[in-house]
């Protein structure tokens, strides 16, 4: 009998199938590493887009490029703003207005000046810098006019500065004066008693320690300071009357630190007359279009002031040192 003869193993077509199959699965995957590829790329160029536009605008924010403004040709009034505390680190710091009116001075479009004022007052030497470059300013370009114009408050260093003006304008209900000197502080002798806080502090020089808040107050040193805030008041006092003159009509409580009325302030020649940024250059200086030359305060400036300076203050403040004379 004769023994049945099988068929060879056919492994042809199964070899081809898994070749495909292997291919296919190769394709795949390096259709699949390019595609995550282009992905990473298109995301990779997203993010530095957006990283070169969010430095774009940093750096637009960082630098002052000006008021384009003031590119502009032609007779215009120049605007300077003094806004807030008058003090040597902020916007209203005696380098910074002053930078800003003699830009304004200098420009040749320029046919009058006029300082916006919205100051309850601040540093009496950062206001009397600012009033001495208004004289000379004022000296030097006899032709171009500065006025003030106030508009809530105009106070203590406020008018300091103001009373350097050719005239000042104000609103009937605008804030207007305060011409003294003040230094506060605090004393903290009792709360140390209660506490049973002992002060221990050497000093060499008998005065080192002038108005220390946490001993007891020395009258002498006492007698000292009031002697000083009356100089500094009477220098406030002296330059008022030089720039108002003879329209200043003195009564016995103007220079006390009192606050008057726009509307009274003008009974009293503390200021000339109403008036508004809008109706001052076009009415008195005739010309009608205005130019912003305030220096504006820049993002690395805001945020070296918010996170440096303020740190510094509010930790010199704790620790209770003696104030700055404040002419307000």
């Amino acid at each position: 009998m004769d023994t049945p003869t099988l068929p060879p193993p056919d492994f042809g077509p199964k070899h081809g199938n898994d070749a495909a199959w292997e291919r296919k699965t190769l394709e795949k995957l390096a259709f699949a590493s390019l595609a995550e590829q282009k992905t990473r790329r298109r995301w990779g160029i997203f993010f530095k887009l957006l990283g070169f536009a969010y430095l774009t605008v940093v750096l637009a924010l960082t630098f002052d490029w000006g008021d384009t403004e003031k590119l502009a040709d032609g007779r215009h009034t120049a605007l300077v703003q003094l806004k807030g505390v008058i003090d040597s680190s902020g916007e209203a710091s005696a380098d910074k207005i002053n930078s800003a009116l003699r830009s304004a001075f200098e420009d040749k479009g320029t046919a009058g000046v006029i300082l916006r004022i919205n100051s309850p007052g601040g540093s009496p030497v950062q206001s009397g810098i600012i009033n001495d470059e208004i004289r000379r300013l004022r000296g030097k370009y006899p032709d171009i006019p500065l006025y003030v114009v106030v508009e809530d408050v105009c106070a203590s260093g406020g008018y300091y500065v103001a009373a350097a003006a050719d005239k000042i304008f104000v609103d009937k209900a605008s804030l207007v004066g305060s011409i003294g000197v003040l230094m506060d502080g605090f004393g903290f002798t009792g709360t140390m008693d209660k506490l049973g806080v002992e002060r221990r502090l050497l000093t060499a020089g008998e005065n080192k320690g002038f108005l220390d808040p946490f001993s007891p107050q020395d009258p002498k040193q006492k007698l000292m300071a009031q002697t000083m805030l009356g100089e500094i008041h009477k220098q406030f006092i002296d330059v008022v009357k030089k720039g108002r003159g003879q329209r200043l009509k003195e009564t016995p409580d103007m220079f006390s630190g009192l606050v008057w009325t726009g509307a009274r302030s003008i009974e009293l020649g503390l200021a000339d007359d109403f008036g508004t940024v809008s109706s001052v250059a076009r009415d008195v200086i005739k010309a009608e279009k205005v130019m912003d030359y305030t220096q504006k305060e820049n993002i690395a400036e805001r945020f070296a002031k918010r996170f440096g300076a303020d740190m510094v203050q509010g930790a010199v403040k704790a620790l209770g040192q003696a104030s700055q004379p404040q002419a307000r």
